[in-house]
């Protein structure tokens, strides 16, 4: 049930926060502000310093909110995977697939997200028991790609990554995406201190998966 759980929040929000950052409290601060905005999958990356240090923090910050789905990103391996998991992570994201890290999730029952841009790879994922595959970069192909692939695998839940905008973001989602990442132009903000204007934004894009959604009704 857990894992079922962490799925359907992150495909009801529809909208998943890739979080890079300079320091700890940057990431905390980044990912607070992102669930201010409605946007209720949080994505810390490894590639931060510590982020099983914020991916502890943040998890017992929501411990009492269950609409918020932390999960960790960046992860190449599955020792970071379990490290991750132990930290709080209730979902993985690769950029790449992974076999021992999809054995790992699947183990502890935790949603695993590999990166992959071939439907070689995607196949090759599926077989693995990935729940979700992170198109990544998404800016390599753009959204008439999911059309394309959606042809041969009708059955495969997409995540796009990278390219994602709210210029576009609509048509990610017509196009049949579960979810999107959204990093870049949304955390951009918390180098200035600004992360009022990171809620601002975020609330933005899950008011685009909204209209998006509605018109695919």
């Amino acid at each position: 049930m857990k894992k079922l759980e962490a799925l359907t929040k992150i495909s009801d929000c529809g909208v998943v926060a890739v979080v890079r950052a300079d320091t700890t409290e940057e990431a905390v601060r980044i990912s607070e502000a992102c669930v201010k905005g409605g946007i209720l999958g949080i994505e810390v990356t490894f590639t931060i310093d510590n982020a099983e240090a914020v991916i502890k923090e943040l998890a017992a910050f929501y411990a009492n909110n269950a609409n918020v789905v932390l999960g960790a990103g960046t992860v190449l391996d599955a020792v970071t995977a379990r490290i991750a998991i132990l930290a709080g992570a209730q979902f993985i994201v690769s950029p790449c697939f992974d076999a021992e890290t999809a054995k790992l999730c699947n183990l502890y029952q935790v949603p695993y997200m590999p990166g992959c841009m071939t439907i070689t790879e995607m196949k090759q994922a599926l077989e693995h028991g990935a729940d979700i595959i992170k198109l990544f970069p998404g800016n390599a192909f753009g959204p008439e790609f999911i059309k394309a692939v959606k042809a041969p695998l009708p059955q495969v839940n997409i995540m796009p990554t990278g390219g994602v905008s709210l210029e576009n973001i609509g048509q990610w989602i017509q196009n049949g995406c579960v979810a999107v990442g959204v990093g870049g132009n949304l955390v951009a903000p918390a180098k200035t201190g600004n992360y009022e204007q990171i809620t601002e934004i975020a609330g933005q894009y899950v008011e685009k998966v909204k209209e998006a959604r509605w018109v695919s009704v």
